[in-house]
């Protein structure tokens, strides 16, 4: 009887079982009822149910604990583990979830901590680590596109405050102000009344309304819109590329591999022959 000590083949092991769908339900299990536990805090319960709640927290941390373990195990390159900024997010949350709950504070910190366990779901599940990545990776791009949208904000705050502060100097009183009633007209909050009032005094103040949420509403949105669609196309690209090339390597070690026998395979027959 043979015992497999290849650390290669182990690393293997885990891997394939840490990759395994059975693995991957299990802890999306365990979030789920983290986030139930949470939820069933906000409400006055027991004393009984309270202690079962604490019980099933303190459960649900150790598990936590023992799977950022096994993953950190099964990871063949300890290095690398933590060049992944969702190992270093679940390892942060989980190292806060084991703070001790002696003081005002570190319940409070405690606690947030633990709320923060709910966004594991997004490091656990692909598609939606995806979406999360490429949304960071659009935020540039945004940027450029909010900094566009903060300059109409300030022409069209600057001209309201010029015309209509005289109609209802709480919206319009002064630049600022104007800005947050312009937000308000952009999110669509009863802007009719704000666009009804001003056109008592300038009932041709209605282009002013409309422009302005066709520029924020319309074009900066789809732009916006646009902007994290591309990102997500160019990640998905190279999510395929990376795919792609993973396979032939795949395919060429195999190849290697099936070489390597047949040159063993003819070695051997050789050596028959020379007997």
């Amino acid at each position: 009887m043979s015992v497999d000590l290849n650390p290669a083949s182990s690393f293997e092991q885990l891997k394939r079982i840490e990759s395994s769908k059975l693995f991957q339900g299990a802890v999306i299990a365990i979030i789920l009822l983290s986030a139930l536990t949470i939820g069933a805090k906000t409400y006055e319960l027991p004393p009984l149910a309270e202690q079962s709640l604490s019980i099933l927290d303190t459960g649900i941390t150790v598990f936590f604990l023992v799977e950022i373990l096994f993953r950190f195990i099964a990871s063949p390159e300890k290095r690398r583990f933590f060049r992944d900024g969702w190992n270093i997010f679940d390892t942060i949350v989980v190292i806060g979830s084991l703070i001790p709950l002696d003081n005002a504070e570190a319940v409070l910190l405690g606690r947030l901590l633990r709320v923060f366990r709910v966004l594991r779901l997004v490091s656990v599940v692909p598609e939606l680590r995806f979406l999360i990545n490429s949304l960071l990776k659009a935020i540039p791009r945004m940027g450029y596109i909010a900094l566009l949208m903060f300059i109409i904000f300030y022409i069209y705050a600057a001209m309201g405050s010029l015309f209509f502060a005289s109609v209802d100097e709480e919206l319009w009183g002064d630049v600022a102000i104007s800005m947050l009633t312009l937000f308000r007209v952009a999110t669509f909050e009863d802007w009719t009344d704000v666009m009804y009032a001003t056109m008592e005094a300038y009932p041709l103040s209605w282009f002013y309304y409309l422009t302005f949420i066709f520029l924020t509403a319309f074009v900066f949105l789809n732009m916006m819109i646009g902007a994290i669609l591309e990102v997500m196309s160019e990640e998905q690209n190279a999510k395929e590329r990376q795919q792609a090339h993973d396979e032939r390597d795949e395919i060429v070690q195999q190849l290697h591999s099936v070489q390597r026998k047949l040159d063993k395979l003819t070695e051997n027959m050789e050596q028959s022959r020379g007997t």
